[in-house]
């Protein structure tokens, strides 16, 4: 049986994904302008940090609108945890969508 679930999970995790890939963008892009100019490059590698955070959440995404790989799906809600604040939200929200909607994955 097909519910609602694991595709509003997919949604969400797609939202926040995107949300953490431009934010990431944005700290990476701010931290090499701050590292020039104050020597703290270490900030640019927070954001590519945060980056992959958002694009695993992507494809977390995108694997639980398919309906494909549960594990794959849960890590990228899990992994849109820390994009604080959207994605904290977003993400508990996908985590307890896909654990009610486990069985409905192949």
């Amino acid at each position: 049986m097909r519910t609602w679930k694991p595709t509003t999970a997919g949604i969400l995790m797609i939202i926040s994904g995107c949300y953490g890939i431009g934010i990431g963008a944005a700290v990476t892009t701010a931290g090499g302008i701050a590292g020039m100019i104050t020597g703290l490059e270490w900030l640019a590698a927070i954001g590519g940090g945060l980056i992959a955070m958002g694009v695993i959440a992507l494809i977390g995404g995108i694997v639980s609108l398919k309906r494909r790989v549960w594990g794959l799906a849960l890590a990228g809600a899990i992994l849109s945890l820390p994009l604080v604040p959207v994605g904290t939200v977003l993400g508990i929200l996908s985590i307890i969508f896909l654990t009610k909607s486990k069985g409905e994955f192949s």
